[in-house]
């Protein structure tokens, strides 16, 4: 039995060994795994810069596919070597793992704010991103990626959904919290004309509706630097023939300097995004405007 003890220390030191090791190699694997993650995002910004800025609308779209398809190869082989979640959906499972131990009160909100940015997600992943329009201003690229007649709270609206490459962001750590602070403003603006070109109408807009300024916040893996949000526009009379929609996107640097990027969607007006016959133009108000601003045919004839 004197030897008892001598083996108990033995055992614990080993044991201990044993645990030292184990959490040293934990502690190891994350950081090789966050390297790596750092590494596939310095190659993702290395080569954004180009598809933000290309002037050539063409050459964008014939390059958008092979840019996220690198981008995702690089994804799905990180998630393979450190055993990931291919699913996507880490986010949304302690969502709901909180909902069931009644400690979150914004379930709802949560939710819908993480499909909004999965339905994004998987359209990049897949290949099948593929706007309706598209502009470059000031080192930013706006997408509108869709243009569709929804309905919201019981009526027909068109839902301009947007994704903004490259606003300015920082990220901010107190030592205890991590925040990522986007900076984009954004101003809206419909110019609605007959097939005369005279001025029948115009609407106007501030910052989009769900705007996701950090889509990673809800899944890690989404393409950096980019913003995500819509507009829903009323149906227009059936007079408009026309319409010119002018977005402007102001961000800030964290050195201080201010881009401000102009962007103008000119289009022939959709049948479906018309009111039907006798149908009324809801909230519409009416002011005062010079006969040349109205009529720019006029103001050519004087």
């Amino acid at each position: 039995m004197r030897y008892f003890g001598v083996l108990v220390v033995v055992a614990g030191v080993f044991a201990g060994s044993i645990m030292f090791y184990r959490r040293l190699s934990a502690q190891t694997l994350e950081a090789q795994r966050e390297a790596d993650v750092a590494r596939i995002q310095k190659d993702y910004l290395e080569r954004v810069g180009w598809m933000r800025t290309n002037p050539d609308e063409t050459t964008y779209r014939e390059e958008l596919s092979p840019f996220f398809k690198t981008y995702f190869e690089q994804v799905d082989a990180h998630l393979t070597k450190f055993k990931g979640n291919k699913e996507f959906d880490s986010y949304i499972a302690e969502v709901e793992r909180r909902a069931e131990g009644g400690k979150d009160d914004k379930i709802a909100e949560r939710k819908a704010a993480y499909e909004y940015t999965r339905k994004v997600f998987d359209a990049l992943r897949k290949g099948k991103y593929s706007p309706v329009w598209t502009a470059t201003d000031k080192g930013m690229r706006l997408d509108v990626i869709s243009s569709d007649v929804v309905m919201v709270q019981g009526q027909p609206q068109v839902r301009f959904l947007l994704a903004l490459w490259g606003p300015q962001r920082e990220l901010k750590d107190d030592g205890k919290v991590k925040k990522m602070v986007t900076s984009a403003s954004f101003e809206a603006a419909w110019k609605l004309t007959d097939a005369k070109g005279k001025l029948f109408g115009e609407m106007r807009g501030a910052d989009p509706a769900n705007k996701i300024d950090f889509p990673e916040r809800y899944i890690a893996e989404f393409p950096p630097q980019m913003l995500l949000g819509h507009y829903d526009m009323d149906l227009v009379p059936t007079e408009v023939a026309k319409m010119e929609i002018s977005f402007k996107v102001s961000s800030r640097a964290a050195s201080g300097g201010t881009a401000d990027a102009n962007y103008l969607w000119k289009l022939d007006v959709p049948t479906d995004w018309k009111l039907g016959a006798g149908m009324k133009w809801e909230g519409a108000t009416e002011e005062e405007r010079s006969e040349e601003e109205i009529d720019p045919s006029k103001s050519a004839k004087n």
